[in-house]
């Protein structure tokens, strides 16, 4: 009668030992991955919305206006020049309508 093998394992137990080992090794490497991935993307995340409050706090500052010069008496042309220049920078948004009207203003008066 064949008994009970005392001692270590055979080949197949070790082969099956050395698989169970492997496999708990790579489910846990995974597991750490997937756990490093995911605090990378909450990290990247708080940072995007850092920046995007940071950027709703402080909206960049809009340019001074040029400032406008006092036009001479037969300067008809370079007059028509200034106001063709401050309807340009209205246009482009780099004047607001209070701005574009007190500038226009200085220069008609």
């Amino acid at each position: 009668m064949m008994g009970r093998r005392v001692g270590r394992p055979g080949l197949i137990g070790t082969v099956a030992r050395t698989a169970v080992i492997a496999g708990t090794a790579q489910a846990t490497s995974n597991a750490v991955n997937r756990r490093q991935m995911a605090r990378a993307e909450e990290r990247a995340q708080a940072s995007a919305y850092q920046q995007e409050q940071a950027a709703q706090a402080y909206p960049p500052a809009a340019p001074a206006p040029a400032p406008a010069a006092a036009a001479p008496a037969d300067a008809g042309d370079d007059l028509i020049a200034q106001l063709t220049r401050l309807g340009e920078l209205h246009q482009q948004g780099l004047l607001s309508d209070e701005e574009f009207a007190a500038a226009k203003q200085r220069l008609l008066a």
